[in-house]
């Protein structure tokens, strides 16, 4: 079997998408499944993973040689609002492009249950639940770098941390104003600013933070962020899934999230800790100062490290082969 694995706007896309796709490519590799980065019908699968314009123009020619579509549903106009500049002006005209745009694809790669349900309002194109996953192997060796990453940023433990693009979506608010009301702890963001890309509000937000939250901008090697944090502090509004958060769970650290649907599988008090989707900041830090206790913070942290199991790239590419075969 040979797949044309493409990732339209391959040289701009970072983040979540970008790891995902890697993610998948090492799956093939365990696999020993062929295939190339160019879009292409001389394949036996087409597997798009944003369904860009030029994705669905190689779509439509598959479909007439017979040659199957799988796409991953990455973007929703759900989560596509308070990420970057003008992104909630295009989230509204988003939708139709998207139910349109999946539409042309045999199957329907999900990330996650909820993402499955979002998605079953746009089509009803079969799909397929597969977690983006958690690669272990890329964060072996991280607990050596927690002094050199402390150090380099000026970080006092307990480190109250997150990683990914600074976006107002993923909690921003939240995050400063706790950061301003303990200010005993040191906060970290650990992800790419890209100020050329921020609406005013989420400028505003970094540059008025408090002396005790540090913005990294982008880090070279990630496990650095995962050594230096203690608490992962997740109070985003909307999520598909959230690598970052599956990362922190392999890396044994101990989470903090808002009880929304995307976080349904976490059990509150044995995997992380949880407060209310609309809770204000006084409720997350009443839940922070619980994870404050390293007793608390070692037995959620080891919780979450034997939950990631589960999302391991190993144990997922079985998924990605039955789907192929199906397809197929």
């Amino acid at each position: 079997m040979r797949v044309s694995h493409y990732l339209e706007f391959d040289d701009h896309v970072t983040g979540g998408i970008r790891e995902s796709v890697a993610h998948q490519r090492t799956m093939l590799d365990h696999l020993d499944i062929a295939y190339t980065t160019e879009p292409t019908l001389d394949a036996d699968v087409l597997h798009c993973n944003l369904v860009g314009p030029r994705s669905v123009w190689y779509a439509k020619r598959a479909a007439a040689r017979d040659i199957p579509v799988v796409a991953n549903t990455h973007v929703t106009a759900e989560d596509f609002g308070d990420s970057f500049r003008f992104t909630n002006a295009l989230a509204r005209p988003l939708r139709p492009y998207l139910e349109w745009a999946y539409g042309h694809a045999d199957a329907l790669v999900c990330p996650s249950s909820y993402n499955r349900g979002v998605i079953a309002d746009y089509t009803d194109v079969p799909t397929r639940v597969i977690s983006n996953g958690v690669d272990h192997e890329k964060l072996a060796g991280a607990d050596a770098l927690r002094d050199e990453y402390l150090d380099r940023y000026d970080l006092s433990p307990p480190v109250v941390f997150l990683v990914g693009h600074v976006i107002k979506r993923k909690g921003l608010e939240t995050f400063v104003e706790a950061a301003r009301r303990r200010p005993d702890l040191d906060f970290a963001w650990f992800g790419p600013l890209d100020r050329s890309l921020k609406g005013r509000e989420t400028t505003r937000l970094i540059d008025d933070a408090p002396d005790n939250c540090t913005f990294t901008g982008y880090v070279e090697d990630i496990r650095g962020a995962y050594a230096a944090g203690d608490i992962f502090l997740f109070p985003t509004h909307e999520e598909n899934e959230g690598i970052a958060l599956l990362e922190a769970m392999a890396a044994g650290t101990p989470a903090l999230v808002r009880d929304i649907e995307p976080f349904a599988w976490l059990e509150d008090g044995e995997e992380c800790l949880k407060v209310d989707a609309n809770a204000d900041v006084a409720a997350v830090l009443e839940a922070l100062d619980a994870l404050t206790d390293p007793a608390l913070r070692d037995r959620l942290g080891a919780n979450a490290a034997a939950r990631s199991e589960a999302f391991a790239l190993e144990t997922l590419a079985d998924d990605y082969a039955d789907l192929y075969a199906e397809v197929v």
